[in-house]
C-alpha cells in the first residue's frame, strides 16, 4: 500500500503488478503504468511527488527482461514523478547508479520544475530531490477532428526553417501572453505571413525538453537553440503559454492542428546524437543513472568516459537494442499521437556509425526503412558530425532527403565572385543529381539552403567578412570561422549608399537563387525582412533581441518581403521550376513536341547567347551564363497521368563586378521574352519585352528571369503562354 500522506490527493489503492510495454507513464481513464528500462539496476523505485514536495517511493517489483513496471490506480494527470536506481557505481568501469538522484524517465511526455544546477547534482550521494525537473502523467486525449497531415511531395515543399520562441517574441499582432511560444506560432497573424511566402513546411529547431547548460547560465546566457534534449517525447514546457504542468502537450497538438488547417506540415528538428547530461562532469539527470552503458557510447579504454562525435561531451549508444527503441518510440509517438510530419535529424551522420566509421547499412537505417509509420513522414538529415569521416552530404540511404552542405557553399561562392564556381553552380542549381541521382533520388533529395540558424543570417552573409560573437562570452573564438561571406565593402553597419545597394542586391540573387533551383528550398526565419544578429554567427545562447526575429522590419524593409514572396510565387505558379525528375539534357523524339519545343529539357548558353562548350566551362574566371528552361520539355506526368506543359524561361546569371551584355539565343528558342523577376529592382518586378535576339543589359551582380511569352505548339492546341503551368489540351492567352 501507498502511505496517503505522502501522496496528498492521491488515494492509497494500492499497486498493481501493470506491464512493461507501453514504457514511460501511461494513463489509461482509471489510473497510470509506470514502466523504465534498466539492466544494470538491482532495485528500482517510483518516486510519486506530492504537492508539499514531499515524495512517496514505490518499489517496482515487476520485472521483464529488464524492464521494471507497476500500475498505480488513481494517479492522474498533473501527478509528478521519477525513479531511483539501486545498483553498482563504479565509473571506472561506467556504472553510475546511485539512488541519491531522482531520475526523470526517458519516455517522459511532459516534464516540470527546473535545474537549479545544485551540487546534489553532479555529486554521489547528494539527494537530488528538489533541485531537478520532475516527470509529470499526462492527459493523452485530444480531439483533432479531421486532422489530415497534408502529405505535400518534397518538389511541392518549401520550408521555413524557425524557432518557436525567436519567430514571435515581438510580433505586434501576436498577443503579448502568446509570444514565444507553441500558440504563438499558431496565430493567425503568423500563419497568414507563412502562406504569403508560399510556405508549405516549417521546420521548428529542438522542441524536446531540453536542460540550459551550467557553464551558460554562470555567464547570464540560456541555450537558446535547445541542441541539448534529453526529454525525447516531451515538447518543451518553457514553449507553453499555458503555466499547468503538462499543458505544453496540447498547446503543442493545437498548434500541428492549426498549421494542418492552413495546409502548412510540422517538421521536428531532433537531436538523437547525444542528451544534455554532457561529459563525465555533467549533471546525472536520467540515462546516467538509470543504465550508463545501455544509453551511452563509452570510450572501450576508459569507461568513465565517453565517446564524443558530437562535440558536445557524450554520444547515444545507437549501437544498444534499447536505445534504438527509444530513438524509434520517440519518431513514432511524434507521428501518431502529435501529429507532426517528419523530421531534421541533428549531426544524423552520428547515428550512422556502427564502430567508429559512418555506415550507410547501419541499423538505425534498417530500422526506419522497414518501420510503417517513420517510413512515411520526411526524413531530413544534417548529414554531418565532428568525428572523422563525419561529412556525409549525398551517401544516405535512397529513403532520406539531405541539408545539402554543397548547395550553401556553391551558391556563396558564385555571388561572391569566387573562381571555378561555374560548373559547380551549375549542379547544385539543376538539383544535385551528382549527389543523388546514383542512388535512385530525385531533385528533391537535396534540401537547399543558404543561411540556416547555425551561421550568419541572409543580411549578415551580406555585411560582415568575419565572424563577431563576443557577446557569447568565448573571446570571439567560438563558431565557423570561414564563411564564405562578403561584406560588399565594409564591414557591418555603414550609411555607404552605394554598399547598401550592393547587400540588397545580393540579398535578392540568393533568394531568388534558392527559390527557382531544383530540389527543395529552405528559408531561414527573418531573412525574408533582412534580420541581423549584427555579425553573431553561432547565437545558440543568445536568447534576446540579437536572435529573435525583429517583425518592425516587416515594414523597414518591405521591398526585400515582397521579392521573397514574387520569388516563390514565381516557383509555385511554374513547375518548371520545381521538377520531380533530374533534366536529361536530350532532344525530344516526341511528335508532339516540334519546333523549338524538340529542344532539351535545359540549354546552358554563353551571355553572347551560343551554347556553352567544354572550355566555357573550364575557364577559371567565367561567372556568368544563360540557362534555358523549356517548359513544354516537362519529362513527367502531374498527379494524375496528365502531361504537364509550362512556360519556358531564361535565367540569366551575372556573378560579375561589372554589367554583361546578354545576347538573347535567337528564335529556336523563342520569339518574345519578358521580364519575370530582376534581382536589380527592389521588389524584382520590372517591365521589359525583348525580341529574340535582342542584347539585354544585365547589371553587375544581378540574377535577370524571362519569360517566353509567344506561343509554344502543343499537342492539338497550343501550349501555354503567359498563362503559366497547364495540363495537356489547356488553351493559352497572352498578356
Amino acid at each position: 500500500m501507498v502511505a496517503p500522506d505522502a501522496l496528498g490527493d492521491v488515494a492509497p489503492l494500492g499497486v498493481w503488478p501493470g506491464a512493461a510495454y507501453p514504457l514511460g507513464a501511461t494513463y489509461d481513464g482509471a489510473g497510470t503504468n509506470f514502466s523504465v528500462f534498466s539492466e544494470v539496476a538491482e532495485r528500482v523505485e517510483l518516486c510519486l511527488i506530492a504537492r508539499d514536495g514531499t515524495q512517496a517511493r514505490i518499489p517496482l517489483e515487476e520485472v521483464d527482461g529488464y524492464v521494471w513496471h507497476a500500475y498505480v490506480p488513481a494517479v492522474a494527470p498533473g501527478r509528478r514523478y521519477g525513479f531511483r536506481v539501486h545498483g553498482p557505481y563504479d565509473p571506472e568501469r561506467g556504472l553510475r547508479c546511485d539512488p541519491s538522484k531522482l531520475l526523470l524517465d526517458p519516455y517522459g511526455k511532459a516534464f516540470a520544475g527546473r535545474f537549479d544546477n545544485d551540487p546534489s547534482l553532479y555529486t554521489y550521494g547528494r539527494d537530488s530531490l528538489g533541485h531537478t525537473m520532475t516527470g509529470v502523467v499526462i492527459n493523452p486525449f485530444f480531439d483533432w477532428a479531421d486532422d489530415r497531415p497534408p502529405r505535400r511531395p518534397y518538389h511541392e515543399t518549401v520550408i521555413y526553417e524557425a524557432h518557436v520562441k525567436g519567430m514571435t517574441m515581438t510580433h505586434p499582432r501576436v498577443p503579448r501572453e502568446l509570444r514565444g511560444t507553441y500558440a504563438g506560432i499558431a496565430h493567425p497573424a503568423v500563419i497568414d505571413h507563412l502562406k504569403s511566402l508560399g510556405v508549405t513546411a516549417i521546420e521548428l529547431m529542438p522542441v524536446h525538453q531540453f536542460l540550459h547548460d551550467r557553464m551558460l547560465l554562470d555567464k547570464g546566457l540560456r541555450n537558446y537553440w535547445g541542441y541539448n534534449s534529453f526529454g525525447y517525447l516531451a515538447p518543451h514546457c518553457e514553449y507553453a503559454a499555458d503555466p499547468r504542468a503538462g499543458a505544453a502537450v496540447t498547446e503543442f497538438k493545437a498548434m500541428v492542428r492549426a498549421l494542418h488547417a492552413e495546409g502548412i506540415e510540422v517538421i521536428l528538428d531532433v537531436v538523437y546524437n547525444h542528451t544534455g547530461e554532457g561529459n563525465h562532469l555533467g549533471p546525472t539527470l536520467a540515462f546516467r543513472g538509470i543504465d550508463n552503458a545501455a544509453y551511452y557510447r563509452l570510450a572501450q579504454d576508459d569507461p568513465q568516459r565517453y565517446v564524443d562525435y558530437t562535440g558536445t561531451g557524450n554520444s547515444l549508444n545507437v549501437r544498444h537494442p534499447h536505445t534504438l527503441q527509444l530513438i524509434m518510440d520517440s519518431l513514432r509517438y511524434w507521428i501518431l499521437d502529435m501529429h507532426v510530419d517528419g523530421f531534421r535529424f541533428d549531426l544524423a551522420a552520428t547515428l550512422a556509425r556502427e564502430l567508429h566509421d559512418v555506415d550507410r547499412l547501419s541499423t538505425f537505417f534498417d530500422l526506419v526503412q522497414q518501420d510503417p509509420v517513420v517510413s512515411q513522414v520526411k526524413l531530413i538529415a544534417e548529414p554531418w558530425d565532428v568525428g572523422e569521416g563525419g561529412y556525409q552530404v549525398g551517401n544516405f540511404p535512397s529513403l532520406w532527403t539531405e541539408w545539402n552542405g554543397k548547395y550553401r557553399d556553391t551558391v556563396r561562392d558564385y555571388w561572391r565572385g569566387e573562381p571555378a564556381t561555374l560548373g559547380e553552380f551549375a549542379s547544385r542549381l539543376t538539383g544535385s543529381s551528382d549527389l543523388y541521382e546514383a542512388t535512385g533520388r530525385r531533385p528533391g533529395a537535396s534540401i537547399n539552403f543558404v543561411t540556416a540558424h547555425d551561421g550568419f543570417t541572409l543580411r549578415d552573409l551580406v555585411s560582415y567578412s568575419e565572424k563577431h560573437n563576443e557577446a557569447n562570452g568565448e573571446e570571439n573564438h567560438d563558431g565557423e570561422s570561414y564563411n564564405r561571406s562578403w561584406n560588399c565593402g565594409v564591414e557591418g553597419p555603414t550609411d555607404d549608399p552605394q554598399v547598401l545597394m550592393l547587400r540588397e542586391r545580393q540579398s535578392r540573387n540568393l533568394i531568388a537563387t534558392l527559390a527557382l533551383s531544383q530540389g527543395t528550398p529552405m528559408l531561414l526565419h527573418g531573412d525574408e525582412m533582412g534580420r541581423t544578429q549584427q555579425g553573431n554567427n553561432n547565437a545558440y545562447c543568445q536568447d534576446s533581441p540579437l536572435s529573435w526575429v525583429d517583425w518592425s522590419l516587416a515594414q523597414k524593409n518591405s521591398d526585400l518581403l515582397q521579392f521573397t514572396r514574387a520569388a516563390f510565387a514565381l516557383r509555385s505558379a511554374h513547375p518548371v521550376f520545381r521538377r520531380r525528375r533530374f533534366f536529361d539534357g536530350r532532344p525530344s523524339s516526341d511528335p508532339d513536341r516540334g519546333g523549338r519545343d524538340a529542344a532539351p529539357d535545359i540549354t546552358w548558353l554563353t551571355p553572347g547567347g551560343a551554347e556553352m562548350t567544354a572550355a566555357d566551362w573550364d575557364s577559371g574566371f567565367g561567372r556568368s551564363l544563360e540557362v534555358f528552361l523549356n517548359g513544354a520539355r516537362i519529362n513527367e506526368p502531374g498527379p494524375h497521368g496528365e502531361r504537364i506543359w509550362d512556360d519556358s524561361f531564361l535565367l540569366c546569371f551575372n556573378a560579375h563586378d561589372g554589367p554583361i551584355d546578354f545576347t538573347l539565343p535567337g528564335p529556336d528558342f523563342g520569339v518574345g521574352w519578358s521580364v519575370a523577376l530582376d534581382c536589380s529592382a527592389p521588389t524584382g518586378r520590372a517591365r521589359a519585352h525583348y525580341g529574340s535576339t535582342a542584347v539585354v543589359p544585365v547589371p553587375a551582380r544581378c540574377l535577370l528571369v524571362l519569360r517566353r511569352t509567344d506561343p509554344a505548339p502543343g499537342p492539338g492546341t497550343p501550349a501555354p503562354g503567359a498563362g503559366g503551368a497547364h495540363a495537356e489540351g489547356a488553351a493559352w492567352a497572352p498578356m
